[in-house]
């Protein structure tokens, strides 16, 4: 048993206890005093803007989001799966064998059709391990330099994996069409926002108001997929 197991089971074995002593207090008026707590909900990232991401978007659901960070947990997790989903699933697991809660994670990336997909899985790491956004953004607009703009088709994609307490799991995918912009655009999200543009609202991503990029993005569709099998699954 590591640490945090240790500590998640000495708060519960405190809390029903808590319970107990309210209930032998106060009898059935003893049930409106205590604490409502959340479902504990890890995200297994370290990136501050992902994790505001989601957590913006399940402001309105019952979850208690946290962090690697928030948990105090440094560990690098590799991805060595070949696809977004394989990879989801790889990080979820690697968090959830180190907390047993409830776990989910992402991988996400930018497909390119006149790159033949690229950068993909490699999205993030396009440029280099330690690459800003800006450079990232730049390699990409060199690459479809005098590319037309009706052949600067693009996607962005989200595969979602949750782990359960039981170890049992399922993995979700949201997309997100549009092309790629000749000049960056915008200052909301981050990532390839500023470049993604979709001709529907005549905008990047990264000119939208988080609502409506929300709404329509990959990750945001993914999440809402996501949201829904939990509540299927009770």
């Amino acid at each position: 048993m590591n640490l945090l197991e240790f500590i998640n089971i000495y708060f519960f074995i405190i809390l029903i206890f808590y319970i107990i002593y309210l209930y032998l207090l106060f009898g059935e008026r003893g049930k409106g005093l205590i604490i409502y707590m959340k479902k504990k909900f890890i995200v297994a990232t370290k990136n501050k803007d992902k994790l505001n991401e989601i957590k913006e978007i399940m402001a309105d659901f019952d979850y208690e989001v946290l962090s690697m960070t928030d948990l105090g947990i440094n560990k690098d997790i590799e991805e060595t799966g070949t696809t977004f989903e394989e990879n989801a699933l790889i990080k979820a697991k690697a968090v959830w064998e180190l907390t047993g809660e409830t776990v989910m994670a992402d991988d996400s990336g930018l497909e390119v059709e006149a790159l033949n997909g690229a950068p993909g899985i490699y999205s993030s790491r396009f440029a280099g391990p330690n690459a800003t956004d800006k450079e990232r953004n730049n390699k990409l607009l060199a690459l479809l330099e005098g590319i037309p703009f009706e052949k600067r088709k693009a996607r962005f994609v989200c595969a979602i994996a949750v782990v359960y307490p039981d170890g049992s799991n399922f993995v979700v995918k949201g997309t997100c069409d549009g092309y790629i912009a000749f000049k960056p655009e915008g200052s909301n999200g981050f990532g390839y926002d500023p470049l993604f543009y979709i001709p529907e609202f005549g905008m990047t991503t990264a000119q939208m108001d988080p609502k409506k990029k929300h709404s329509i993005s990959h990750r945001g569709r993914a999440l809402q997929k996501m949201v829904n099998m939990l509540k299927q699954n009770g």
